[in-house]
């Protein structure tokens, strides 16, 4: 592990080029200069505060960063990425906070995953807010919400918040908004999770009614009846409700529903994967409203 804290007259050179080794390099070899990820073992992520969470993959820390720079509490990255974040150690440098250079076996350990990406950030997480609070917010003429019941699966909530992000959604209803915060789900979601907000709710049916009360028109899926996805126009403001896939939405959040859409296919398979019918009910909601 290399740990870069640039003082004094080093510091300039040491900010340029921030994975660069302060002691000895060869002239002619700069491709030498990276600085060795075996000098010594990092210290794991034994303790990761509640209001802090792990985030890898190159795009999810990328984007991140971008959206909130001072969020990053430290940075673990590999030395064929490191200069492509040279901006976050600077960034990093300034604020006197920690980086480290690892190899592939110490990221492993750090994300807890072999799908790291070859970067880990450690950084503050978004405040999670109510649906109430949400919804007192100034009411918009144009606006869709997802509502996920009984939706865990970290992949499928990263592709479903990507989806959310291409196309403008900016919330999402859940029982368990930090799941939508786990690296898992943030690396898959390509820094969608950065446009996304994860919306709790601790009682669905009571959240879909004060989303009712507000305005919205709630959607649901059916693989086995209701109306064609391509023949039905979507109103302005919606939330679209997807249930957990073995078993779909619960019966009491069924029957709130004033629209059942079903995805028109040649039905030799029973449904759709919930991240792909999101995606495709999304953008016919985006390809209405903007057409």
């Amino acid at each position: 592990m290399s740990q870069h804290k640039p003082k004094g007259a080093k510091a300039a050179n040491s900010l340029h080029k921030p994975w660069a080794k302060t002691a000895k390099v060869k002239a002619n070899h700069p491709q030498h200069s990276v600085a060795s990820a075996k000098t010594q073992a990092t210290k794991p992520l034994k303790s990761v505060l509640e209001d802090e969470s792990k985030v890898y993959g190159e795009n999810a820390c990328r984007v991140l960063f971008t959206q909130r720079p001072d969020a990053v509490v430290r940075l673990y990255v590999s030395e064929k990425l490191a200069p492509k974040f040279a901006d976050v150690m600077k960034h990093l440098a300034a604020a006197k906070k920690a980086y480290h250079i690892v190899d592939e076996a110490e990221l492993e350990k750090v994300a807890a995953s072999q799908h790291h990406g070859g970067i880990v950030l450690l950084v503050k997480r978004k405040p999670i807010p109510t649906l109430a609070n949400y919804l007192n917010q100034k009411g918009k003429k144009r606006d869709c919400l997802l509502a996920l019941d009984g939706v865990g699966n970290p992949h499928n909530l990263g592709a479903i918040v990507r989806t959310c992000a291409h196309f403008g959604i900016t919330g999402v209803i859940m029982r368990e908004p930090q799941l939508l915060h786990s690296g898992a789900s943030l690396r898959t979601a390509e820094g969608g999770g950065e446009f996304v907000e994860a919306l709790k709710c601790d009682d669905m049916p009571l959240a879909l009614r004060l989303c009712k009360e507000a305005g919205y028109t709630l959607v649901t899926t059916s693989s086995h009846g209701g109306q064609s996805l391509y023949q039905t126009a979507l109103p302005e403001k919606v939330v679209i409700v997807f249930g957990e896939e073995m078993f779909g939405v619960s019966k009491n959040v069924a029957k709130a529903a004033d629209i059942a859409l079903q995805i028109p296919g040649t039905g030799k398979v029973e449904s759709l994967n919930v991240s792909v019918a999101a995606s495709l009910i999304l953008g016919e909601w985006y390809r209405q409203q903007k057409g």
